[in-house]
């Protein structure tokens, strides 16, 4: 079955060649921490790919399109820069790419819009992944709220990062309170939300779980699950919330099984996917169906 990917990332070729260093240089320090950190075996968090070697991991897992996501950099010059490079991505790729676009709010409301302006243009078709609390901002920032109504008259998904809180401690490790994704859901009950890692399970959450799971504009992705959640999650999540609210994505270039993987894979999460227990009907919503319908693919 041909599979969407809808929570990718991907970088520029100066920062592949020295991530750290990089980093160093443009005032990048959290996604320093998250993304250049070595596990306790030795090996790498994740890999640095060029859009070569993502083609072919692609090809691997039978991925026929992926949404290539930015990231919520401290500055918005590394938003913007970043942004510049997937819209060169899809100008080489636009039969295989799909991207959102990053956005710092600290930017100020003209350059956000701007920056909303030059996404749409280039054939973005969301905004994120964003974490305003990883970028030091409140989640009713008017300039994020300002973004987001935004988006939702442009027809563009916006895809947020959700920190399982009851996860381990790890470096870099941010707060990111279910409750003001929700409140912003209901704030801007036009726009497509699409919460990244199966929502920190929100949905389940006893107290804010049947809120969460009446908010109709939001979905939720699979990225990075089997770092934080056994197997268990797809079947859970199906019959919490239906097949037809949840995108796959693996998080690539992140290395999901690290016990037994050196290299990240997209294939890996697939499999599990399909051993989870899910029919037919639900898998091809999760790997395929949902994404089209969402993104408008």
């Amino acid at each position: 079955m041909p599979i969407i990917d809808a929570h990718a990332h991907l970088y520029p070729p100066e920062v592949n060649a020295s991530p750290a260093a990089w980093a160093a240089t443009r005032g990048e320090a959290h996604w320093a921490t998250l993304c250049t950190r070595v596990r306790k075996s030795g090996r790498p968090v994740q890999g640095f790919p060029g859009v070569a070697e993502l083609l072919r991991a692609m090809d691997a897992a039978d991925v026929e399109r992926v949404v290539l996501l930015g990231w919520y950099w401290e500055t918005p010059a590394t938003c913007a820069w970043q942004n510049r490079f997937y819209a060169e991505c899809l100008r080489m790729h636009a039969d295989r790419i799909t991207a959102f676009a990053a956005l710092h709010p600290g930017a100020g409301a003209a350059a956000v819009r701007e920056e909303i302006a030059r996404a749409l243009d280039a054939g973005f078709r969301g905004l994120g992944e964003l974490s305003p609390h990883s970028q030091g901002l409140a989640a009713d920032d008017p300039v994020l709220g300002e973004a987001l109504e935004l988006a939702g008259e442009l027809g563009l998904a916006v895809n947020f990062h959700v920190t399982e809180p009851d996860s381990k401690d790890y470096p870099g490790k941010i707060a990111t309170p279910q409750e003001d994704f929700a409140r912003l859901a209901r704030a801007h009950p036009r726009t497509t939300f699409i919460w990244a890692h199966w929502g920190a399970r929100a949905a389940l959450a006893p107290g804010i779980g049947a809120e969460v799971r009446a908010l109709d504009n939001v979905f939720f992705d699979t990225a990075a699950s089997p770092l934080i959640y056994p197997p268990k999650i797809w079947r859970e999540m199906a019959d919490a919330v239906g097949a037809g609210r949840i995108v796959f994505g693996t998080d690539f270039p992140l290395v999901l099984y690290p016990a037994r993987e050196t290299a990240p894979s997209m294939r890996s999460l697939a499999g599990e996917a399909g051993a989870s227990g899910l029919n037919a009907g639900e898998l091809a919503a999760i790997l395929r169906g949902t994404a089209r319908r969402v993104l408008g693919i």
